[in-house]
């Protein structure tokens, strides 16, 4: 116990001497979370629209296809994305792997589909609503989703900051396509795995003080943003 707080202890001035390599660190983290949940936005919402809107062979194939890949295992897409990037793979020429790069591109393969399904899913609901007035104003398909988008634009942001969650908490993935390479790919979920394994508790906790207050923050907005949508 007495070395737990004092571990604690540690963490905590850690955390407030905004120490150079803490800062990198969380820095690198959001900043790859970060752009991996607008790139998956970029792909995932469009996509979601188009489900809930278009009527086309193989579409209800591909709605269950983008729910099922919400339980994708992160080892098996960094697992995949390893090979792509690594020398003798397809895309190894491009000099990618074990670089921040290729922890977005893992990140983004992890939450397309959550802002895919979480999309279709309440896009639909308003397609429901609104589908006989937009057909009577004569409204495209395209401009259909861009309207529904702009009357649900809280559901936009609820897709992304569930892509951001997803994104920010993992570990498995970008550890393999990343290599937690000191001041360069380590980020917070890397870090902590690192030197936990290490005995390095004070650095350990204070990273997952802060990622637990990101996670807190980011799921508290969530439910808000949603419990606000609920009531309109």
């Amino acid at each position: 116990m007495q070395d737990f707080l004092q571990a604690a202890r540690s963490a905590l001035a850690l955390v407030a001497s905004l120490d150079l390599e803490f800062i990198g660190i969380v820095g690198l983290s959001l900043g790859v979370s970060l752009s991996a949940s607008v790139i998956a936005m970029l792909i995932g919402a469009p996509f979601g629209g188009v489900l809930a809107v278009a009527r086309f062979p193989g579409r209800q194939a591909i709605i269950v296809l983008a729910n099922a890949l919400l339980g994708l295992p992160p080892v098996v897409v960094g697992l995949t994305i390893y090979l792509l990037l690594s020398r003798s793979g397809p895309l190894g020429f491009a000099g990618l792997l074990f670089t921040p790069a290729a922890m977005i591109i893992a990140q983004v393969v992890l939450t397309t589909p959550i802002v895919t399904a979480l999309v279709h899913r309440l896009a639909a609901v308003l397609w429901s609503e609104y589908a006989d007035l937009m057909r009577i104003d004569g409204l495209s398909k395209a401009h259909s989703i861009g309207q529904l988008f702009v009357i649900g634009r809280s559901f936009l942001l609820t897709a992304f900051l569930a892509a951001f969650g997803r994104a920010i908490a993992e570990v498995g993935a970008i550890l393999m396509v990343g290599g937690n390479i000191r001041g360069f790919t380590r980020t917070m979920t890397t870090a902590i795995a690192l030197e936990t394994g290490k005995g390095e508790l004070p650095l350990a906790l204070g990273l997952g003080l802060v990622l637990i207050v990101i996670s807190v923050l980011v799921s508290a907005a969530a439910f808000l943003l949603s419990a606000w949508a609920d009531s309109r």
